[in-house]
């Protein structure tokens, strides 16, 4: 009777348990329901879930180094305009190069022709011009093709040609050309100089307000003296020496017909390398132009420069 008793007080104490776990079931549901009717004011932090992914969090520092690395990226366009410009420059320099080859093949070509030989000992004109062709860095390849050229049956008679022109504010042009078709290259000169607001001018009064000379472009500094003798040794008489366009360079100006015992003077204090030797206009009255004439000129002068048949554009612009 006892034991009996005792049990049923035991299985009246057992329904207890379920009805605590309700109670803190509802507990934690209230705790959920009522955090978001806060009285307090928190940062908010955006809870990210996606398939397969680990719970992430995203704050509003996170954003900010994203936006960062997305801004880096952004850093080689401008790497790109950089090496457009160093592209662009590259360009203009072959294309000078080029025009210079072409040039010197061309003034070979009339040489052996006029000449009458290929033997640069034998043709005091083709040895002089095979000289400055290397000066100016031509490849011994294109002097060799020239003359080969030059003895073909079929080969072109080529003629040199100045034009005279105006541009704007008081500015002038020489243009020199090599040819063998001289109709065609005075209507390509003609066209690139009227389109650009240009004028061509009456032979002789353009040229009247120049000098030619031998001219000397050397990639180092000179000691004059130094040089001044050279020139002495040489049978040089008429020397003058400036500053290059870019620091650090030197020209020396020379009577035209001593151009090639100037260059022979230069390569006897050691600075053969890297020079070269031209003949040049040298304007007697330079002209400053403002900034817009300018602008517009060099126009002129590029339209002129693109043309196979011209060698070169000179002007007495001093800016």
């Amino acid at each position: 009777f006892f034991f009996s008793q005792s049990r049923d007080s035991t299985t009246t104490t057992k329904p207890t348990t379920p009805t605590m776990k309700c109670a803190i079931t509802s507990v934690a549901a209230a705790a959920v329901l009522l955090s978001g009717t806060s009285a307090f004011t928190t940062q908010r932090t955006t809870i990210v879930i996606s398939p397969a992914q680990p719970l992430t969090t995203t704050t509003a520092e996170d954003k900010s180094a994203t936006a960062s690395r997305s801004s880096s990226r952004l850093s080689p366009l401008f790497m790109g305009r950089a090496a457009a410009v160093r592209a662009a420059t590259k360009g203009k320099t072959d294309a000078k190069k080029a025009k210079v080859n072409a040039y010197y093949g061309k003034k070979i070509i009339m040489a052996v022709k006029s000449g009458g030989s290929a033997d640069p000992s034998a043709n005091r004109q083709l040895g002089e011009l095979i000289k400055a062709a290397k000066a100016n860095s031509v490849p011994v390849d294109n002097i060799n093709r020239a003359i080969k050229r030059a003895t073909e049956k079929d080969a072109g008679d080529f003629s040199e040609a100045t034009f005279e022109a105006y541009a704007n504010g008081g500015a002038s042009l020489i243009v020199n050309v090599l040819t063998d078709n001289p109709n065609r290259t005075n209507a390509d000169v003609k066209s690139a100089i009227n389109k650009n607001n240009g004028k061509i001018a009456e032979s002789g009064s353009v040229l009247f307000m120049y000098d030619l000379k031998g001219k000397i472009e050397i990639p180092s500094a000179v000691d004059e003296e130094e040089l001044l003798m050279a020139a002495i040794d040489n049978d040089v008489d008429d020397m003058e020496l400036v500053d290059g366009d870019e620091e650090g360079t030197s020209v020396v100006y020379t009577d035209p017909k001593e151009t090639a015992a100037m260059f022979e003077a230069v390569k006897s204090i050691g600075l053969e390398e890297g020079s070269k030797m031209s003949l040049v206009h040298v304007t007697k009255a330079p002209v400053e132009c403002t900034e817009e004439d300018f602008e517009k000129n060099m126009v002129i002068i590029d339209a002129l420069e693109e043309l196979d048949d011209v060698d070169s554009v000179e002007h007495n612009m001093s800016n």
